[in-house]
C-alpha cells in the first residue's frame, strides 16, 4: 500500500449524516492472521445471543459516521495491512458492500466477521472480490439455534456455510462460543461433525464465553461454573479443533 493519502471524494464528505459504526479498535495483531489491522465495529445486530459481551454494540446506535472512519483509514494507509469488519453484525448494514469497495480501493485487505444470516451479502462480497478472509460464527446446532440466538434463521446460516465450503478463493474459519447455560459438549461435537460432513477442512475454534458480574452479557449470564472438557472434545472431534 502506498503511504500517500488519496484525495477524498465528495461521496466520503457527504457520508457524515448516518453513523453506522460504534467504535474503532485502531490496532490488532490477533484478529487478522499474519498481518496488522484495525477493527471497525458496526452497530446493530440481527441476533440476540445471551452470551454476547457487546450489548452496547448490539442494542446501541452508531456514534461514528462513514466519513469519520474513512478519515481514520486514510491516515493508516501504509501502516496497516488489513481492516476487520465486525460488530454487531456488519452484513446487516445496508452500506457494507459500497464501504468495503472503498476500503479495498485504498489498498487494504478486508476480513469479515459474520454470523452468516445474510448469505446474499456474503455472496455479493465474494463475487466482487471485496473480502480476503472470513470468520463465521457457528452459534448452535439447528435444534438449539433459536434458544442461543433468539432467531429462527438456521437455514440462512446454513446457506452461508455451504457457500463458504464450496468457494475456493477466500480462506475462512469457523468458531463457536460456549457457555454451559446454552450448549453442551455434545452440541460442539455435533457442530464439528456437520462441518466435516460439509467438507470444511479448516480449523474449528471453540471459545469460552466471557460472563459474570464484572462482564455483563446480553442475557445476564453467570460465570460459567462448569467448564467444557476440552481434552475430551479434542479427542472426539472428527476435525482439528482449537480452544481459547
Amino acid at each position: 500500500m502506498s503511504g500517500r493519502e488519496p484525495k477524498r471524494d465528495s461521496a466520503v464528505r457527504r457520508a457524515g449524516r448516518p453513523r453506522p459504526f460504534h467504535a474503532i479498535t485502531p490496532f490488532t495483531m490477533q484478529d487478522f492472521p499474519n498481518g496488522t489491522a484495525c477493527i471497525l465495529w458496526v452497530a446493530g445486530c440481527n441476533m440476540r445471543c445471551g452470551y454476547c459481551h457487546n450489548p452496547q454494540i448490539v442494542l446501541g446506535k452508531g456514534v461514528l459516521s462513514e466519513a469519520d472512519v474513512m478519515n481514520f483509514l486514510y491516515r493508516r494507509i501504509g501502516l496497516l495491512d488489513g481492516v476487520v469488519l465486525s460488530g454487531g453484525e456488519a452484513t446487516a448494514w445496508p452500506g457494507l458492500i459500497a464501504f468495503a469497495a472503498r476500503v479495498k480501493a485504498m489498498g487494504f485487505a478486508v476480513k469479515l466477521d459474520t454470523n452468516g444470516l445474510r448469505p446474499d451479502v456474503v455472496a455479493r462480497l465474494l463475487a466482487a472480490r471485496l473480502v480476503d478472509r472470513i470468520a463465521l460464527d457457528y452459534k448452535a446446532p439447528p435444534e438449539k439455534f433459536r434458544a442461543v440466538t433468539s432467531t429462527c434463521a438456521y437455514r440462512k446460516f446454513s446457506a452461508t456455510l455451504d457457500l463458504l465450503c464450496t468457494q475456493q478463493a477466500v480462506p475462512f474459519e469457523v468458531r463457536t462460543t460456549v457457555h454451559h447455560a446454552l450448549l453442551e459438549e455434545q452440541d460442539v461435537l455435533d457442530i464439528a461433525g456437520d462441518l466435516a460432513a460439509r467438507g470444511y477442512r479448516g480449523n474449528y475454534t471453540v471459545q469460552r464465553a466471557i460472563a459474570g458480574p464484572d462482564r455483563p452479557t446480553l442475557g445476564n449470564l453467570a460465570h460459567a461454573a462448569r467448564p467444557f472438557d476440552m481434552v475430551r472434545l479434542a479427542a472426539s472431534s472428527p476435525m482439528a479443533m482449537s480452544f481459547r
